[in-house]
């Protein structure tokens, strides 16, 4: 409608441009011939008065002029054997005068020269004009039109100058009448073209306005969401097109969808917010973070020796019915696993306080009497493991090379929780953790704390450790 009502304006311009221009100059070529055939009327006539110096008949005729032409805004007559002065006028005020004050001096001075035809000239009056006297008939700004002409004896010798003002408001009344009858057309015709620009963007801006609509639907996640356009043109073809993009986009969706949660089996979500702040599609290798976080190990103790009298099958199902008892005990208590290290879990707490690896020990530990309880009753070889538990800073972040990432947490602190765990055996004990985590407990009253060793040096560090065996109270909420 912008475009189509821009195009109308501008055609309606030029036209009206066009139109007052041509207007303009034919009421102007009008008022020069009527100027034109005056002067040589009154010039042909007024040799004789101005020969014999009979002013008096010229002024005479020029008041009878002014009166029956109301469109007359002055007369001079100059005599050239008196320097051009003015000997006839039709105000008396102008009289004996060599270059009247009416009209610009370069007006006046043109008008003087030796002219061999008429001479038009546009200007405005300097000051207001009576006539008669007492009455403006024209104010001072006004435009005129000027006619001079060289009036001549019959040898053409030049016996003066003749100059007649015409006011140029008929002139532009006639034309601004005719601009404004091009304007209504113009008006009309802008209304016309509004009116079926309308109706012709109304036609093609809604089938748009809904695909818009089914755009931003689909972009909210609807992506069932379908667009409803009957049309058979070309609006109907980018509808089906549309529809068909929307359905292979929700495909695309949720095949990515399956992905990412496909992806999380591998990388906890935990992780993920820490080594892919940008999305999972922009992993690098080489991000990390720094975290205080628990770390807790368990490990299934003579698992070789029990896995050589099972079958590998066997022994698989084993595993994964186990791993999963102990990870729903993690996962309850704000934990996630990091990784399985063959029958061994490495799982890590990224909380304030170390209560919620306790309590995930402490579950596991129970779970695992129910798991052996089933184990029983299918006559299989009951389960036994040591957890470690350990708080420290380490460092989380992904290594590797372009084409093989591993999300994996590095740190002194990781080590120590492996070696804890590896205490379990020689202390005897389902539950060690270091002095560590018990000092971080929010509520130590809900468990059973013990001291075991208060300096035990583990491998591969050199500062000794307090440990402690855990259990649960009567009253914790882990044993409910």
């Amino acid at each position: 409608m912008t475009a189509t009502t821009l195009l109308i304006v501008i055609i309606i311009g030029v036209v009206i441009l066009l139109w007052a221009g041509n207007e303009n100059y034919l009421h102007r070529q009008q008022k020069e011939k009527e100027l034109q055939a005056l002067v040589f009327a009154l010039s042909d006539s007024w040799v004789s008065e101005i020969v014999d110096r009979n002013w008096g008949q010229m002024r005479l005729t020029i008041d009878i002029l002014m009166q029956r032409n109301q469109e007359l805004v002055y007369v001079l007559v100059s005599d050239s054997r008196l320097v051009n002065q003015v000997v006839a006028a039709s105000n008396q005020k102008f009289l004996e005068k060599y270059i009247p004050e009416l009209v610009p001096a370069p007006i006046t001075q043109k008008a003087l020269l030796e002219l061999q035809d008429t001479l038009f000239q546009e200007t405005f009056l300097l000051e207001d004009i009576e006539f008669p006297r007492g009455q403006i008939r024209s104010r001072r700004g006004e435009a005129v039109i000027e006619a001079a002409y060289s009036i001549r004896n019959s040898v053409g010798e030049r016996l003066g100058t003749l100059r007649i003002g015409s006011s140029l408001k008929q002139v532009n009344q006639a034309v601004t009448r005719a601009v404004l009858r091009v304007l209504l057309i113009g008006v009309f015709s802008l209304m016309l073209g509004l009116a079926g620009a309308y109706l012709l963007a109304k036609e093609i801006s809604q089938p748009i306005q809904k695909l818009q609509q089914s755009v931003g639907i689909i972009a909210a996640g609807d992506l069932d969401y379908r667009a409803a356009v009957d049309r058979q043109d070309e609006l109907g073809s980018l509808a089906i097109a549309f529809n068909e993009m929307s359905i292979a986009l929700q495909n695309s969706f949720y095949k990515l969808q399956k992905t990412l949660t496909a992806f999380q089996l591998f990388v906890p979500q935990k992780f993920l917010s820490v080594i892919a702040l940008d999305g999972v599609e922009n992993i690098k290798v080489g991000v990390y973070t720094t975290r205080v976080i628990t770390i807790l190990f368990a490990d299934i103790r003579g698992y070789t020796s029990m896995s050589e009298q099972m079958t590998a099958k066997e022994t698989f199902n084993l595993l994964n019915e186990y791993l999963a008892c102990m990870g729903k005990a993690i996962d309850a208590h704000e934990g996630f696993i990091d990784k399985y290290i063959g029958d061994a879990i490495m799982a890590l707490f990224d909380t304030e306080h170390s209560d919620s690896a306790v309590r995930a020990a402490l579950e596991m530990q129970r779970s695992l009497q129910d798991f052996n309880h089933r184990q029983d009753r299918l006559q299989q070889p009951r389960i036994y493991i040591g957890i470690g538990i350990h708080r420290g800073e380490v460092i989380m972040g992904t290594v590797g090379f372009t084409s093989r990432i591993e999300s994996t947490v590095i740190g002194d602190a990781v080590n120590v929780a492996a070696r804890v765990e590896s205490l379990t055996r020689i202390y005897n004990c389902g539950i060690i953790a270091t002095n560590a985590v018990t000092s971080n407990l929010a509520y130590p009253e809900d468990f059973n704390l013990r001291l075991i060793d208060g300096a035990v040096k583990v491998k591969g560090k050199d500062e000794s450790i307090a440990i402690y065996e855990i259990a649960a109270n009567s009253s914790s909420p882990a044993t409910e």
